[in-house]
């Protein structure tokens, strides 16, 4: 049983919870204003309803990638991981980071203020302009039940950010072979 969906947090924005399985490639939908506290809100097609509000260090990554008129970011995207280290009122708390952007030519290091006056570089690899396709319902169907299968697959498709449609028929049909088994 994958018990990664029963300790998703249930909130209106991405929290580094989310990436306790791994890195996870998502697109941009849009980016609106956000509140005094969290700035900026990034929606994606892979956290429908929920908001990713990067950090003010992940803006300053954004900005340097990708200049600052946000209406350009739309289409475009980022890898994001949760970074265990990432500290908040001096206690190490995690965070989400980018990992890779799309729309850059080669890495991208950027000095970033790790602590109170000491600067360190912080390095974004590129990421394909283009997400792969990949017909996932099609690769379901020639898993022929094979529960090994089918849940190698939702792996494969949930690292991804295969829609959330795509997401329920896998679960679906992982569900119905170990009913079989």
């Amino acid at each position: 049983m994958d018990l990664s969906q029963s300790i998703e947090p249930n909130s209106a924005q991405v929290n580094a919870e989310d990436f306790l399985s791994g890195a996870r490639t998502v697109t941009i939908t849009s980016v609106e204003a956000g509140t005094s506290e969290q700035p900026v809100f990034i929606h994606t097609r892979e956290f429908e309803g929920r908001t990713w509000r990067p950090s003010k260090t992940m803006r300053r990554v954004l900005v340097e990638a990708w200049g600052k008129d946000s209406s350009v970011y739309v289409g475009r995207r980022a890898r994001l991981y949760r970074n265990p280290d990432v500290k908040f009122g001096g206690a190490a708390v995690g965070g989400i980071q980018i990992e890779a952007l799309s729309n850059i030519d080669k890495p991208l290091s950027v000095a970033l203020m790790v602590t109170r006056g000491k600067r360190a570089p912080f390095v974004v690899q590129p990421l394909p302009d283009a997400a792969p396709q990949r017909d996932w319902l099609a690769e379901l169907e020639q898993t022929e039940g094979d529960i090994d299968l089918i849940s190698a697959l939702g792996k494969a498709a949930k690292q991804a950010g295969a829609h959330p449609s795509i997401m329920a028929k896998l679960t679906a049909a992982y569900q119905e072979a170990k009913g079989n088994s």
